[in-house]
């Protein structure tokens, strides 16, 4: 039986108790992943707020929504909390096959989560090809069963949520996801002579082998590119940010609720990552400064949802602050982490050489990667409405035509994001592309020294996540989301 809507009142009281638990749940990823806290315990945080995510209260919330976008993300977060209550036993275990399997390549014994960086390391093309091997034989034995679990437990589910499949599932929440897999397709025919050219090349300049000749394990090798490690030295992340920042007008030392947590702890995550525990009131950027290129992008990345985050205004509705459209902050996180491949902002803040060459390299890793999730949006939307057993092979197919390499079929399953994650990361490319384009119209190529760019920022910052990309977009500079957008970002280094 359909539920009755919830009252004025009690949709209030579900916005402050959803704030206190997303916040609860925040500080306790923070304590632990800070190395603050040796345990990780979500399972008591959950039990305390365990009404939010039931069945019943997410009927009520979808009775409720009559196209109040409020109260649709609030509907949004109870059905995806339902959801993740449903399958967090399984997300356990996979977590615990992956921190205790073990493997062994050429006599030797390797944690399961060491294969990639491992093989990223390994200059021996054959022992890449073995590791690589051995990382997909596990994965289909150990880890499938519990995705395909996991998956088939949200799809008996999803009726009782009043709907057919997760694809009508998601686009009852606003997601165009039919709109964006055209612009998807459009984009990878647009790129793919440009793509294909630029990989070969890279890969006969830092390999030795054409494109024809390249497998997914000598990609991996690629990716890592460690000759440019020695241009991103560690001591210099913090004060190239704060330096970035102040730029634009913004002194990071005076933003008492932006708080940069860079102690050395043992047990502290070597990645860098952003905590918004209260927003705007207490927004963590945590890092352990490693150095290299991978580190500084991380770092830019999560300042960008710092700033955002750290910028909102207070006076927005607990769903505008915490919820609502992340392609949004994902796209201020972009436009951060991009200013490290902008030759000017590297010859500005570092004493780097080649920044032309290395920016180019940085351009044709984006191409990859969004064709990537192109095809990764196809092929989601396929598997969730398609037939089962044919999804291992599309998935080659589709992900294979779209970047040249061809992945292992047992990934066809635990490359899929929660969520359908992958609308936002495409988007937020796009929002990227096109609001650097407008900066750089109205602030000029170097708009990241401008305190009139760093004024306006602050201003749509404050807007939190109440408007959705395309909105926002549109509010600055009169045009919708393209993916297109992306092509002419990268030709203009790669052309």
């Amino acid at each position: 039986m359909p539920s009755d809507p919830p009252t004025s009142p009690e949709l209030d009281a579900y916005r402050a108790e959803a704030d206190r638990f997303i916040a609860e749940l925040d500080e306790e990823f923070y304590l632990h992943y800070a190395g603050l806290k040796d345990r990780l315990e979500l399972e008591p945080i959950y039990e305390r707020h365990d009404v939010l995510t039931s069945l019943e209260q997410a009927r009520s919330l979808g009775a409720a929504v009559d196209g109040d976008r409020g109260v649709r993300e609030l509907w949004h977060f109870a059905c995806e909390g339902y959801l993740g209550k449903l399958t967090r036993e399984h997300a356990e275990r996979q977590a615990a096959v992956e921190a205790e399997l073990e493997v062994t390549v050429d006599g030797e014994t390797i944690p399961f989560r060491m294969l990639r960086p491992t093989m990223a390391n390994e200059p021996d093309r054959g022992r890449r090809e073995r590791l690589d091997r051995v990382m997909w034989e596990a994965t289909e034995e150990h880890l499938n069963p519990i995705y395909l679990e996991s998956l088939e437990v949200v799809r008996a589910t999803l009726p009782a949520l009043g709907v057919s499949d997760y694809v009508e599932l998601h686009e009852r929440f606003g997601f165009r996801l039919r709109e964006l897999a055209v612009q998807c397709r459009a984009f990878l025919d647009s790129t793919e002579e440009l793509h294909e050219q630029v990989l070969d090349r890279a890969m006969r300049e830092l390999l030795g082998l054409g494109l024809a000749e390249a497998q997914r394990w000598d990609l991996q090798r690629m990716i890592r590119s460690p000759q440019w490690d020695v241009g991103f030295p560690a001591d210099k992340m913090v004060p190239a940010l704060k330096a970035t920042l102040a730029d634009l007008g913004i002194d990071l030392d005076r933003q008492e609720n932006v708080h940069l947590d860079i102690e050395q702890r043992p047990q502290k995550s070597p990645r860098a990552f952003c905590s918004a525990i209260e927003i705007p009131d207490k927004v963590m950027l945590v890092i352990q400064p490693i150095g290299g290129a991978d580190d500084w992008r991380a770092f830019f990345h999560e300042a960008g949802h710092a700033e955002h985050y750290g910028n909102t205004s207070p006076d927005l509705a607990m769903e505008d602050k915490r919820l609502g459209d992340t392609a949004v902050t994902e796209g201020w996180a972009m436009l951060l982490q991009h200013l490290t491949d902008e030759p000017s902002w590297l010859s500005r803040r570092l004493d780097f050489p080649r920044p032309n060459e290395y920016a180019t390299e940085g351009m044709m890793w984006l191409l990859f990667f969004v064709r990537r999730y192109a095809a990764k949006l196809l092929y989601e939307l396929e598997f969730f409405t398609g037939d089962p057993a044919a999804m291992p092979q599309r998935y080659v197919e589709l992900l294979g035509d779209a970047t040249k390499i061809e992945p292992s079929p047992a990934n066809y399953v635990g490359d899929i994001d929660a969520g359908f994650y992958v609308y936002s990361y495409l988007r937020s490319w796009a929002f990227e592309a096109q609001l650097r384009d407008h900066l750089r119209e109205r602030f000029g190529t170097d708009w990241f020294t401008s305190r009139e760019a760093g004024s306006l920022l602050r201003e749509l910052w404050a807007q939190g996540q109440r408007p959705t990309a395309d909105e926002l977009l549109r509010e600055v500079s009169g045009s919708e989301i393209e993916m297109e957008a992306v092509a002419e970002r990268v030709r203009e280094p790669l052309a």
